[in-house]
């Protein structure tokens, strides 16, 4: 039998082409980089019009910025620094200056309306009011920055106090009466300063005087708008002006210098007041310790702790 090869097989298979679902994967990738691109120049942009402590405050940050960010600063209004805390606090940017700026004055036309209606009722009052008819020449009510101001005028025919007292005439009783009730309408506080004319006393300012006459009619005019049934906590403040603040034109012994004023403030008048009063006793607690710090601390020497002072003596 004759021998005989095995035939070659050759088997050929065609490689068939899958669509992946990822073919545009690229752009997303140049998505990325564009955007990476776009924030280094706002970066770029953001350091050159930077001025030299923002670029400080902005080093600072990137050194240590946990404590930059920790740091409340030491005045949070006071804010130069581009990086929320640092040495000069959070930044107020110009949208929150506009909007403080807005509710400041809509609180002030809110005031001046209120204060404006005030005044509209009081003429009205003087027109209506018996009363009143009579004293229109002893009231003068005008609006100043501070708020609304009635001024209660004495005259030589009708002084509203007795001659160096502070005792309240009746017709000045009937003034504050007829006031009282109008202005519990009105939200705002009030202050009343009393004025007086150059007539001195005999002692001058070394003994009783205008300073404390002023202040005692001034303080008559609270008692008696009180009675008349102004709310309590309405007035924040008495003051006697003496003969210190005459009206204009007037010669000092003129009895138009002698009146009593009331001052319906806005809310930023009494807010200055208000600060005043609060730095004042933040003053006095401090000067206070301060006293406290020199009294005490030789008492609770050890030496001294259990020593029993003299018979007498303290």
């Amino acid at each position: 039998m004759k021998d005989s090869k095995p035939p070659i097989i050759v088997i050929k298979k065609k490689r068939k082409h899958v669509r992946h679902g990822n073919h545009g994967a690229w752009k997303i990738a140049y998505a990325d980089f564009m955007t990476a691109m776009m924030a280094f120049f706002m970066v770029m942009w953001l350091i050159s019009i930077a001025d030299p402590q923002q670029l400080e405050s902005l080093a600072d940050y990137f050194r240590m910025p946990l404590r930059e960010a920790l740091s409340p600063g030491k005045h949070q209004s006071d804010a130069t620094t581009v990086i929320p805390g640092g040495e000069a606090g959070h930044t107020v940017s110009s949208a929150q200056r506009i909007g403080k700026s807005a509710i400041y004055d809509k609180e002030k036309d809110r005031d001046r309306r209120t204060l404006q209606r005030l005044k509209t009722k009081i003429d009205q009052l003087l027109i209506s009011d018996p009363r009143l008819q009579a004293l229109r020449l002893h009231l003068f009510i005008t609006m100043i920055p501070r708020g609304l101001r009635i001024q209660i005028v004495d005259s030589r025919q009708r002084p509203m106090f007795l001659r160096g007292s502070a005792k309240i005439e009746p017709y000045m009783a009937e003034i504050l009466q007829a006031l009282a009730p109008i202005l519990n309408d009105v939200p705002n506080k009030m202050s009343i300063a009393g004025h007086t004319d150059d007539s001195p006393y005999l002692l001058g300012d070394r003994g009783f005087s205008n300073w404390e006459l002023s202040t005692q009619r001034a303080n008559s005019s609270r008692r008696e708008l009180v009675q008349a049934g102004l709310a309590e906590g309405k007035i924040v403040r008495i003051i006697g002006m003496s003969d210190t603040m005459n009206i204009k034109d007037a010669p000092a012994d003129a009895p138009e210098n002698r009146r009593i004023s009331l001052l319906i403030l806005t809310h930023e008048a009494q807010s200055d007041i208000e600060k005043e009063n609060n730095e004042a006793q933040a003053v006095t607690i401090t000067a206070a310790g301060e006293l406290e710090k020199v009294i005490v601390a030789p008492t609770l020497a050890p030496d001294k702790a259990h020593h029993k002072p003299t018979e007498g003596k303290e």
